[in-house]
């Protein structure tokens, strides 16, 4: 059984929650959050035994194995080193980290204790994203990546009556690209590896933050489209085209069913595979697994792939001239 503690008390870490229930390989041991107050309400609440208000504390506690980090993204970096620092593993929220800087550092950090990071991007650990990859061979050569991710954020109302919220904060190394376009990053990067360019636009808030963007990444065979939005909806699939056919997939951030259609009109309607609604079990699944295999690095949500989306990310930044507090560590 591997005890886990949480960083965070909020809807991410009651999805997270519901999720690890699920998981018989898997309990929630403890709970930090900067108020003991809230700790302990939330605790209570979701049935964990143990809260805490020091972070150092926490880490050094034999109360736990590993740790999931759902803290504001500014802060991953320096909560996972904490950690892995005291011989605890880590699954971390999306994005991990500010920059390239500091995921290099955590994944220093990770081989310097012999534990496991691993970032937790759930759409590339469910069964329908391997559907994706074992199917892909049917439609051909790819041509066209084409991914949009566009969800109008619950808190932007605020924002326009005046009140910024995290979500919107640079401070906090928030924005459309980190919270929502890495999403149509990181299986890309999975399935396709390293671009060799990117161009980015965005329109950019007040607050110092992107609202929405998109980014055109070249492979030199392969082009792929990306389109993300915190101010606006969008309920396009996701299109991979090859010279043989398209693959459709919908809901790139969790994906929920998968089709091929065929250039000479056939359709493949039973790519899809069956998946529980809370995406989040996969991801906990996998963590577990490999813990227990004495595995230290995802083979799907690897160091490399993190790595690389993160640069993709800070090129896009750059373009776009969005730059982060951390940036400047």
């Amino acid at each position: 059984m591997l005890r886990i503690g949480i960083i965070g008390s909020n809807f991410i870490t009651e999805t997270f929650m519901d999720a690890a229930r699920q998981v018989d390989k898997v309990k929630v041991a403890a709970l930090y959050s900067r108020s003991e107050e809230r700790a302990k309400e939330y605790a209570a609440a979701q049935d964990i035994p143990h809260t805490f208000t020091d972070l150092e504390a926490m880490a050094q506690s034999d109360l736990i194995d590993a740790i999931y980090i759902a803290s504001p993204n500014s802060m991953h970096a320096q909560h996972a080193i904490t950690f892995m620092n005291h011989g605890k593993h880590v699954l971390c929220e999306k994005p991990i980290a500010s920059n390239a800087a500091e995921v290099q550092a955590m994944i220093e950090a990770a081989k310097a204790n012999n534990v496991l990071l691993m970032e937790a991007m759930k759409s590339t650990l469910v069964p329908n994203f391997d559907a994706v990859r074992e199917n892909l061979h049917k439609i051909g050569t790819v041509r066209t990546f084409f991914a949009s991710f566009c969800q109008y954020s619950s808190r932007y109302d605020k924002y326009k009556a005046g009140e910024v919220l995290n979500a919107f904060l640079p401070e906090l190394s928030n924005g459309s690209l980190m919270d929502i376009g890495t999403y149509c990053i990181y299986p890309l990067v999975v399935l396709f590896g390293k671009p060799e360019s990117v161009k980015a636009s965005a329109v950019m808030l007040e607050s110092g933050v992107d609202g929405k963007g998109s980014l055109i990444l070249n492979y030199g065979h392969m082009e792929a489209v990306l389109l993300h939005s915190k101010i606006s909806n969008s309920n396009m699939p996701t299109e991979i085209q090859g010279e043989e056919g398209n693959m459709i997939i919908e809901r790139i951030s969790q994906p929920s069913s998968v089709r091929i259609q065929y250039r000479d009109g056939r359709e493949e309607e039973n790519v899809s595979r069956d998946q529980v609604s809370n995406s989040m079990v996969y991801e906990i699944q996998s963590f577990a697994e490999l813990v227990e295999r004495g595995e230290l690095e995802s083979p799907i949500n690897s160091f490399a792939n993190s790595l690389t989306v993160m640069e993709i990310m800070d090129e896009a930044r750059r373009q776009i001239g969005l730059v982060f507090p951390a940036d400047q560590k």
